[in-house]
């Protein structure tokens, strides 16, 4: 059963390097592919298929276990010092892979196109110390779900909500750990149609919501509460309140559980080993990837 899903892996991957990968991490060296070298749809496939299938999320881990039981498949193998360089060099080609599902895959949706939304930390190191990896892509921030603060980045999801499954990533985003949710997603909530968005609090904005429903759609979130309410006030309205905020929280719960879903098949929320920025952005889009085509059926 593995070895189908390896071999389905490797074909998919080598059908979009002819397509489009290649011009990604074109090298004009002219020893750019020498014939007894590993290739880079290969390398791809060892780390999609040992993170989807194999449950092996580091590179070490990766790269000892292709070795000890599947050297057979891959008898080009290199050092693990170039097994490690190759595969951060192809970060960029695990973004692009990763875009061509969202673009390639057909997914079915209720009658109604609700989109759900929200972020998970992606963590690098402890707020309390200062970020020394990726410093261009990371910052200290806060996630308010977690009620954690974290150095690293934020990983904002668009999921369409499926009846009794979980939802299916319909965009992604990774910005800096400071970024806040709403200045992430604004303006894609603004030209992406849909039914209705259902999004926590931080997305919670009177003129996004009125230039949405201008567009028909609606944008639904929380109640907060506002300055300047009397105690009054506030117990005249708290029953409504809690009622619409507890029916919100229930159409948002299946987001919660893809990311859940997300981390434990990837362990992609534990970034502590990077230690580089295409390190970091290969842990992001590869684990990302590697979610999806176990999401897609490869």
């Amino acid at each position: 059963m593995l070895i189908n899903h390896l071999i389905r892996i490797y074909f998919h991957v080598c059908d979009k390097y002819k397509e489009q990968l290649c011009w990604e991490v074109q090298r004009f060296s002219n020893n750019s592919q020498p014939a007894a070298m590993i290739t880079d749809e290969e390398l791809m496939t060892i780390y999609v298929f040992c993170v989807a299938y194999e449950e092996k999320y580091k590179i070490k881990s990766m790269y000892n276990h292709i070795k000890n039981h599947w050297h057979s498949w891959f008898p080009t193998l290199p050092s693990y010092q170039a097994f490690n360089a190759r595969l951060n060099r192809l970060c960029d080609a695990f973004c692009v892979l990763m875009m061509e599902f969202f673009n390639s895959l057909s997914v079915g949706s209720d009658k109604l196109k609700v989109l759900l939304g929200d972020c998970f930390p992606v963590i690098t190191c402890s707020h309390k110390r200062a970020g020394k990896v990726a410093r261009e892509l990371t910052d200290k921030g806060f996630c308010a779900t977690k009620k954690l603060h974290f150095c690293g980045v934020k990983v904002h999801v668009l999921g369409l909500q499926r009846r009794g499954i979980i939802p299916f990533p319909q965009y992604v985003e990774v910005t800096p750990g400071s970024v806040h949710d709403l200045a992430a997603l604004k303006e894609v909530l603004e030209k992406t149609k849909a039914d209705a968005f259902v999004l926590d609090k931080a997305y919670a904005d009177t003129d996004l919501s009125k230039q949405m429903l201008s567009n028909n759609n609606v944008l639904l979130t929380p109640i907060k509460d506002k300055k300047g309410w009397t105690a009054i006030f506030k117990q005249r309205e708290q029953a409504f309140n809690d009622l619409f905020n507890n029916a919100v929280a229930t159409l948002r719960q299946p987001i919660e559980s893809l990311f859940n879903w997300i981390n434990e098949r990837t362990h992609i929320q534990n970034a502590s080993k990077v230690r580089s920025s295409n390190g970091l952005l290969l842990h992001l889009y590869g684990k990302l990837t590697a979610a999806l085509m176990i999401m897609a059926g490869f």
